[in-house]
């Protein structure tokens, strides 16, 4: 066995309820992200990219239909191969053996046994980042910690009030945490925990052994954020992009960061990869009626109209005579004649009638849910 092997354990439980309706049929995982990702994406490819093999995903029940349909048979992220492997388990199950009094961390503790890793990473659903996992491992090996926990300074506005705050002492050890809810330092800068921890293995089947006889929390990321308590962390400061998506402002700022270079290049263009499912489809085609400014088109999309400071998933219509500025338009929408989309979110399949008048504000983009045939002006908080 490598020295370095690791497996991964990714949480997709956490789900934000300031998303609705964009996670109403789709877990958080799987919202689409920059015209052709998916957030999920993201730790999958960070997870691959340090040559984990072998992975375990948790999501809720009843919001898999859209990670079974992207992820397929996990061939983009390598996970195809024969020594490859993923896994996918339901949070509803924990939640149901520990009701019943049963052990509840069973199923994760036989994958951590099955791994044969010396390591394991963890990592939750909401962080939005390109990191090298190696170099995370490598600051473990280093220290002996229990537990390695990865954080950035973080400015307070792109924290919510459930994230964790981190105190970190003079020589990087962790010396308590708690919610942002409850922080009492008035800095504007804050050590967010980015929910990403890397550990020995046989540490975490014993912890989580030991856990589930004390009733500790069913999540997992929960129990590690315990777990910091108790045990010596370390803290791996990462310095690369982050979008926390965690309200519909915070996932509208992410994508429409993207439009800034250095920022799309810092991370979808660092030194590792980002990869998502292929889909082979024309180019996108521009009329010369178009006119576009500062904009992401993915494939298929036909452009008639004009567009500046959007970005457009898969197959969207801009019809001649529509203006479309500061959006997001998700696979399949069609705009129609003279319309007008100005700080919205359009998520798939919506059909702009033509004419309509869809106005938001940077603050408060305006979310049209998906499917739905607009026929009449909407504006601000209108539904």
């Amino acid at each position: 066995m490598r020295a370095n092997k690791m497996c991964a354990i990714l949480g997709n439980a956490h789900e934000c309820q300031d998303l609705m309706p964009l996670t109403e049929k789709r877990p958080l995982a799987t919202l689409p992200f920059d015209c052709k990702y998916r957030l999920l994406d993201f730790s999958l490819s960070n997870i691959v990219n340090a040559n984990v093999k072998s992975v375990y995903m948790v999501f809720n029940q009843g919001l898999t239909r859209s990670v079974f349909d992207h992820i397929g048979g996990g061939r983009e992220w390598h996970l195809d191969s024969i020594d490859s492997k993923y896994f996918i388990h339901f949070y509803q199950d924990f939640l149901q053996r520990r009701a019943e009094g049963r052990p509840y961390y069973e199923a994760a503790i036989d994958y951590l046994k099955k791994s044969k890793s010396k390591y394991t990473v963890f990592m939750g659903n909401k962080m939005l980042c390109n990191i090298d996992l190696r170099a995370v491992l490598k600051i473990h090996q280093q220290h002996d910690s229990e537990i390695t926990v990865v954080y950035k300074k973080m400015p307070v506005d792109q924290i919510a009030y459930q994230d964790i705050i981190l105190n970190i002492d003079e020589h990087g050890v962790v010396e308590g945490q708690h919610s942002y809810f409850d922080d009492q330092n008035d800095s504007d800068i804050k050590n967010l925990c980015m929910n990403i921890y890397i550990v020995q293995t046989n540490w975490l089947i014993n912890a989580l052994e030991d856990g589930q006889k004390k009733g500790t929390p069913v999540a997992i990321q929960d129990f590690l954020t315990q777990c910091m308590d108790k045990h010596k962390t370390s803290a791996y400061e990462y310095t690369g992009f982050l979008s926390n998506i965690f309200d519909i402002k915070a996932y509208y700022d992410a994508n429409m960061a993207m439009l800034d270079s250095k920022k799309f290049s810092s991370l979808l263009y660092s030194n590792q990869k980002i990869y998502t499912k292929l889909k082979n489809e024309v180019a996108t085609y521009y009329a010369s009626t178009s006119e576009v400014h500062n904009s992401q088109f993915a494939t298929g999309c036909i452009v008639k109209g004009k567009v500046k400071n959007s970005l457009f998933s898969r197959s969207s219509v801009v019809e001649e005579g529509a203006e479309v500025s500061d959006s997001i338009i998700m696979a399949s929408a069609v705009i129609s004649k003279n319309s007008y989309i100005s700080y919205a979110i359009l998520d798939k399949h919506v059909f702009v009638d033509p004419g309509v008048k869809i106005i938001g504000t940077p603050e408060k983009p305006l979310v049209i849910k998906k499917g739905t045939h607009v026929t009449s002006d909407i504006y601000g908080g209108e539904k």
